[in-house]
């Protein structure tokens, strides 16, 4: 749970600065990679990361901008990339502008249960970190490369002269 406002903007900033950052290395062709057939596509876990902020927030009466939680994930990783970079920047300039660090004590209805505004931040940080790292998995399977968001991906160990972990 965050205590200040300034303490969830440092970490949104790191946090949507990383889900860019595995976002760029999506392709058109490689949204449509499942697991199960079943199961969620790349790009529709990517869209979910654009459209949860906003679903979110406005349950506490916050109304940052991006797209409905309804509508249709596009067909391109760019256009994913550029309407979460908007959302996840009107995230932070709603929060700054609109809450003090005495909101975070404030309890709202989500989904049926009361939370403070600041476990509801703190949830949407961890929602995006669990929905990301199902994403890496995906993006193994597609043969994409997998970005290091919290320490070096096996991709990234030879940048530091060491082989990969396994």
């Amino acid at each position: 749970m965050f205590r200040t406002i300034e303490d969830f903007i440092n970490q949104w900033s790191y946090e949507s600065e990383a889900t860019v950052k595995v976002l760029k290395n999506l392709t058109d062709d490689s949204l449509r990679q499942k697991v199960t057939a079943e199961g969620r596509s790349l790009g529709t876990l990517a869209w979910h990361l654009v459209t949860t902020p906003c679903e979110m927030l406005q349950r506490t009466g916050l109304k940052p901008e991006g797209p409905d939680e309804h509508a249709p994930a596009p067909p391109k990783a760019t256009e994913i990339i550029r309407q979460y970079e908007q959302t996840a920047l009107s995230v932070k300039t709603e929060v700054e502008k609109k809450w003090k660090d005495a909101t975070l004590t404030e309890t709202v209805d989500m989904y049926g249960e009361p939370w403070t505004i600041g476990f509801v931040l703190y949830s949407l940080i961890l929602h995006q970190t669990h929905h990301r790292a199902q994403m890496t998995v995906l993006m193994r399977q597609a043969g994409l490369a997998v970005p290091g968001v919290y320490g070096p991906a096996r991709e990234e160990w030879k940048q530091f002269g060491m082989e990969p972990q396994v």
